[in-house]
């Protein structure tokens, strides 16, 4: 069915706009054409994907179609869903996004995982997190461990904004966020945890990454606009003035050979306990520093 079809039937119910989303997508060349009309079926309607599938004969307004249209443009340019939509949701919470911010990951759960069973039963601990982004792990950080004493900062005006929106959206109140540059600045510490997904895509490399990364997601959260290293070496300079003794850094790491450089940084920078955590992928994607 083409897409002039959605424009001409007049009595559009939920299964016909998801069998045609379905055949559209998938003519369009998309790798999981199912997912991309549930996806934006489920935002239009507020539904659940299972929603989807019990009310499905439910009639789609003629509004929800234009709306609904104007989201299949904005994707055929390859333009991320959760920019379309306007939200995501990350460990359990909603959040709001916008191509000021990068999209929160699922791989990027693990390191709230990994941070959250770092500082485990420690009372009030100290947590700095680098690169605030949407504030998704300094919000859920939060939102698990209420009497953390969270310091997120980021270099991005729009993006510290962006974070605390988002820190009211899910009534938490625990974490404070800074506009600051950390590879320049030092935040005020000791600290017990620092947490980062720090931007690791070597500038080289972001050329190949698909185009709803390069194309869409604000350089500044992809790339150190060197090797993908920066922020880790910066790590390794002040982790011992930043961090009590005892304390932790937890860094998202990329992919390939990256981990295992970040590791070599922080081996030459004299530090001994450090340990490669995968993903659910089996992916080594979390770097834990212990000082």
């Amino acid at each position: 069915m083409s897409q002039p079809a959605l424009k001409q039937k007049q009595n559009w119910r939920v299964i016909d706009v998801l069998k045609w989303g379905e055949g559209y997508f998938n003519s369009k060349g998309f790798e999981n054409p199912k997912r991309e009309i549930e996806w934006l079926l489920c935002d239009l309607l507020d539904y659940k994907r299972i929603d989807l599938y019990l009310q499905f004969e439910e009639p789609i307004l003629r509004k929800q179609l234009d709306q609904l249209k104007v989201w299949i443009k904005r994707r055929l340019s390859r333009e991320p869903l959760q920019y379309i939509t306007g939200k995501t949701e990350f460990y359990g919470h909603q959040f709001n996004v916008s191509p000021l911010v990068l999209i929160p990951r699922p791989e990027t759960e693990r390191v709230v995982d990994v941070a959250l069973h770092t500082i485990g039963n420690m009372a009030n601990p100290k947590v700095l997190e680098v690169g605030s982004g949407s504030g998704c792990i300094a919000v859920s950080i939060g939102a698990e461990k209420e009497d953390a004493d969270i310091l997120s900062v980021d270099v991005s005006r729009d993006a510290v904004k962006q974070a605390r929106n988002n820190a009211e959206l899910n009534k938490i109140n625990n974490v404070d966020f800074q506009v600051m540059d950390f590879l320049i600045d030092m935040p005020a510490g000791p600290f017990d945890l620092v947490v980062s997904n720090p931007p690791y895509i070597p500038q080289n490399e972001l050329g190949e990454t698909m185009p709803e990364v390069s194309q869409h997601e604000p350089r500044l959260a992809l790339t150190d606009n060197n090797d993908g290293l920066s922020f880790y070496r910066r790590f390794a300079e002040v982790g011992k003035t930043l961090l009590n003794l005892g304390g932790s850094i937890v860094m998202e790491v990329g992919l390939g050979d990256h981990p295992g450089k970040a590791v070599d940084i922080f081996k030459s920078g004299g530090f001994k306990q450090l340990e490669l955590i995968p993903d659910f992928n089996s992916d080594d994607r979390v770097l834990k520093v212990q000082i």
